[in-house]
């Protein structure tokens, strides 16, 4: 085995010689303080998912090591996230009791599949399919989630009694029936928890607000209980001091068929986050990003980590993002922090006896009120009105449909605007631009010649655009009747299959019928091969495709009927003006 295939097999040998220490030195810190910061955040981000606590922990450790070790970004950090962990909490719900046994081993599952569709999609190459969930879907879909998580801990913040696993609309109807049952001990220890946290973020961006606000509201609701002379404020109980445990997924054919498409949209989500996050970072860190790389190191991670207690992850922006500010500089940051994070684990887990879950309401609620892109949504309202719309489908999908249906309704709308934008590339109608020494081509309101049709085309000549493009070509000659010759500028043409390749023939045999005639310049490689292979360049004539507009317009004048030209003023050729 040669070097090339050994780092393709094992990837973190491209950058293990290059660790010093020096950069040791850098990523323990790193390490260090995204420790600090994935412990509220994944106490929380279980809670969403319906588990233990503690296993928003255990799903920070084993995978971000994996993921590291074998994917291509060296500042990704994966674990737990908000999105996929109420995806997890929707699919899991409907089939066993949340916390409980059933429950554990049903999303321990989940992400066994999530981690063989991942390997497998890596393995087969398809690193590009993420680039079909458009970025305005992952937003629209964010935000739909950011209003789950809140609605969710309504029942925490107000002392409410909400049913477990209610939808949103039945939440917010709950609440306002029991308007006047609020707790105010409660709600207060949740307010002042989540005040505290948007006051520390504020203050303190750079700090780990969210431990910050866990301390404020553990101190409020012990307050709170002290001065109530009993406990009014429940709290989440001691977490158990203990690494994660070995599991064992359910291996059931039948529950694999019933998991299969939720499988495939956790699948789908969880690389989409992945591979944005990473490249997001690379564009910062002048770092290459290899898809299939990628997907091979999440789903390795998903994959183990099902058998060491952790429930599905993907990429986290948050941690990732603070893992590179804190100048981490090799994918040891990840490995070291999840060292730390098992350290401190081990240390602090008897103190969360003394964690409010009013206050772990108010922790929900920054992490809700944080998913929400103000910036990008008020972008794209104003640029698209179509994404606008795939936004507000794939947000109102999220709040009243199943998730992992919203996550396709957002794909189904971006592929349906992409397919119809590719059906429509634009035919743009040109000719020699005489105040340009260069005589290039223009279309701002220039004379035509009353014999020639220039037009450029821009975007692929596929099947599912020569409708579009036949039909412009067959109104421009009824308009111009006596234009019979028509030359396209084809180097704005990506590429054209078999059906594009006919419409093209086709459209020349209809113009040699007529007198005219079909040329073509600037034709690209593939677009050349499919023309000649398929004997499309026979009917076209090789005499009248050519390499430059110069040649071509020479050639084609020498066509013409020189009678009309006799008495046109418009002189529209260098050759028109010679002659």
């Amino acid at each position: 085995m040669n070097r090339s295939q050994a780092q393709r097999l094992l990837p973190f040998l491209r950058w293990w010689p290059g660790v010093d220490g020096r950069t040791l030195r850098a990523d323990l810190v790193a390490g260090l303080t995204g420790a600090l910061v994935v412990l509220p955040q994944g106490v929380a981000f279980a809670t969403i998912a319906g588990l233990p606590p503690e296993y928003g922990l255990y799903s920070a450790m084993v995978p971000a090591v994996i993921a590291a070790l074998f994917g291509s970004s060296w500042h990704l950090i994966s674990g737990p996230t908000t999105a996929i962990s109420i995806v997890v909490f929707s699919v899991v719900s409907p089939l066993a009791e949340p916390g409980g046994p059933d429950f554990i081993r049903l999303a321990l599952t989940l992400t066994l599949m999530v981690g063989a569709l991942q390997l497998a999609m890596g393995l087969l190459r398809m690193g590009a399919l993420v680039n079909f969930i458009s970025h305005t879907v992952v937003i629209g879909f964010t935000a739909g989630a950011a209003i789950l998580i809140a609605s969710s801990q309504l029942k925490n913040f107000f002392g409410v009694e909400i049913a477990r696993g209610a939808s949103f609309h039945q939440t917010i109807r709950a609440l306002v029936a029991q308007a006047g049952k609020i707790d105010p001990y409660v709600t207060s220890v949740a307010m002042i928890t989540l005040l505290s946290g948007m006051a520390l973020k504020r203050r303190y961006p750079r700090l780990p607000y969210m431990i910050g606000a866990m301390l404020v509201g553990s101190i409020a609701g012990a307050v709170v209980n002290h001065l109530a002379g009993t406990q009014v404020i429940r709290t989440v109980g001691a977490l158990p001091a203990t690494l994660p445990p070995l599991s064992l997924p359910i291996f059931s054919v039948p529950l694999f068929k019933e998991l299969a498409g939720s499988a495939v949209a956790v699948t789908m989500l969880a690389l989409t986050e992945a591979v944005s996050i990473a490249r997001a970072i690379a564009v910062r860190s002048e770092q290459r990003i290899d898809g299939n790389q990628e997907f091979i190191g999440q789903g390795l991670a998903n994959l183990l980590g099902s058998f060491f207690s952790s429930y599905a992850s993907s990429g986290s922006f948050n941690r990732s993002g603070l893992n590179y500010e804190a100048g981490a500089r090799t994918p040891l940051a990840a490995v070291s922090g999840s060292f730390f994070l098992a350290a401190i684990l081990l240390l602090v887990a008897p103190l969360a006896a003394w964690l409010p879950i009013a206050a772990m309401a108010g922790i929900l609620m920054l992490v809700a009120r944080g998913l929400i892109d103000v910036k990008h949504i008020k972008g794209i309202v104003k640029a698209s009105r179509p994404e606008t719309g795939i936004l507000a489908a794939t947000f109102l999908a999220t709040l009243f449909l199943d998730l992992e249906y919203a996550i396709y309704v957002g794909v189904g709308l971006s592929l349906a605007l992409y397919l119809n934008r590719s059906s429509q590339p634009a035919v743009r109608v040109v000719a020699p631009d005489h105040r340009d020494p260069r005589r290039r081509f223009s279309s701002e309101g220039l004379a035509e010649c009353r014999q020639l049709k220039i037009v450029e085309v821009h975007g692929p000549l596929f099947f599912g655009a020569i409708g579009h493009v036949q039909g412009r070509l067959q109104q421009m000659a009824d308009q111009n009747p006596q234009q019979k010759h028509v030359l396209i500028v084809a180097d704005g043409i990506s590429f054209a299959d078999i059906a594009g390749a006919e419409m093209l023939a086709s459209e020349a045999r209809r113009r040699q019928k007529e007198g005219g005639g079909l040329y073509l310049v600037g034709v690209r490689q593939r677009t050349m091969e499919m023309l000649s292979t398929g004997g499309y360049l026979a009917v076209i004539g090789e005499e009248n495709v050519f390499d430059t507009k110069a040649s071509a317009l020479a050639q084609i004048w020498a066509k013409l009927d020189k009678r009309p030209c006799e008495h046109c003023e418009r002189r529209i050729f260098e050759e028109c003006r010679a002659s």
